[in-house]
């Protein structure tokens, strides 16, 4: 099913974004009722899916040739909500 690498680097992608949604849900938690347990593993998870896009993202870029501008700003969606969403339609479809 997600044979290539460019494949397995948008589910990521998906993943992390889906990650960075969940800490809307899980601050509030956190920090207006005194139930930080879930931000505790929504951070893990997204720690370690944001480790995973980096890496998979130096895989695609050397595997497909990106040119350094689309590697920028394909790192740079990965630090703003619904940015992996965004690069997924713009950048990462080839």
């Amino acid at each position: 099913m997600f044979k290539t690498t460019l494949d397995k680097f948008r589910v990521v992608a998906f993943l992390e974004g889906c990650s960075f949604i969940l800490f809307g849900i899980t601050m509030p938690l956190k920090y207006m009722l005194g139930f930080p347990k879930p931000n505790y593993f929504v951070g893990m998870a997204h720690g370690v899916l944001f480790i995973a896009y980096v890496v998979l993202l130096a895989l695609v870029v050397i595997q497909y040739k990106w040119p350094m501008k689309k590697a920028i700003l394909a790192f740079l969606a990965s630090f703003v909500p619904f940015g992996t969403f965004y690069a997924d339609k713009k950048l990462f479809r080839e």
